[in-house]
């Protein structure tokens, strides 16, 4: 991982939405991700939290397609994560220029955010 902040234990990618939200985890030093969907609701984005703070035992970097709303502020909450907010017009032109074909098996827009967050640390900051 090029992050240039290496005091996260995992790293995530959310693609919000009204009633659910997609996500991508990569744990520190692992190469493998995890995808999963969680409801759009206050309790559903605690468990989810908690969980994965229980299972890394560590602080948390997610990037997520706006700067604000409820999501951003559910996330906020929590002192052992840093939320990293990216513009959806940067993560679309970057969906362009990295799969232009646009076909169904790019990939989704959580692990495109992730992919972001990863690989260009200095251009997104928290």
């Amino acid at each position: 991982m090029h992050t240039k902040n290496d005091n996260f234990s995992a790293y995530v990618g959310l693609d919000w939405a009204d009633k659910k939200h997609d996500i991508c985890v990569q744990v520190k030093d692992e190469e493998s991700r995890a995808f999963s969907v969680i409801s759009h609701s206050p309790e559903s984005i605690n468990d989810w939290v908690k969980a994965l703070h229980k299972k890394v035992k560590g602080n948390i970097a997610v990037v997520v397609e706006l700067n604000k709303g409820p999501i951003v502020y559910a996330l906020q909450k929590y002192s052992f994560v840093t939320v990293y907010p990216i513009h959806g017009l940067t993560l679309a032109r970057y969906r362009q220029a990295m799969f232009p074909s646009g076909s169904k098996d790019d990939p989704s827009g959580a692990e495109l955010a992730l992919d972001m967050m990863l690989n260009y640390p200095k251009k997104i900051t928290p």
